[in-house]
């Protein structure tokens, strides 16, 4: 499984209240697909370079579903509700990144969260799946 890396801005964005990570659809979570590198610098949606729609990928990328949060002897675990899925109807790709966002608030426009780095560029051909696992037992991440 790729690690989780968070965009530093995110901890920021926490702090002032950008993100609503609570259980319930308050705000919608969507995981991308980019081949360009992200930074940790990185702060909104539009500082990243999407790969382009089509062939089963839909511009924007796929929500994470209702999510859950619960906080436990002071750590705080972030939760998506359903492992988002690619399929390929033609070729999809390539892509290394998968960079969760917040598409709800409009000030900062769909902030950033973090990303998974799957290592090597991955191509889907007709009819191939990609699925997020967004590990539903540890949670997408964590603040303690």
């Amino acid at each position: 499984m790729a690690a989780f890396n968070k965009f530093n801005q995110f901890v920021a964005d926490v702090a002032s209240g950008v993100h609503q990570m609570q259980t319930g659809t308050t705000h919608v979570y969507k995981v991308m697909l980019t081949n360009t590198a992200p930074s940790a610098s990185n702060s909104v949606k539009a500082n990243i370079t999407e790969i382009s729609a089509g062939n089963g990928y839909t511009a924007g990328g796929t929500s994470v579903g209702t999510i859950t949060g619960s906080q436990t002897s002071g750590t705080f675990k972030f939760v998506g509700g359903t492992d988002p899925v690619v399929t390929a109807t033609g070729t999809v790709g390539p892509f290394q990144w998968v960079v969760l966002y917040n598409d709800t608030p409009t000030s900062p426009a769909k902030p950033l969260i973090g990303y998974w780095d799957y290592g090597s560029a991955v191509t889907l051909a007709t009819g191939e799946t990609f699925t997020v696992d967004l590990d539903q037992a540890n949670g997408i991440l964590t603040l303690a």
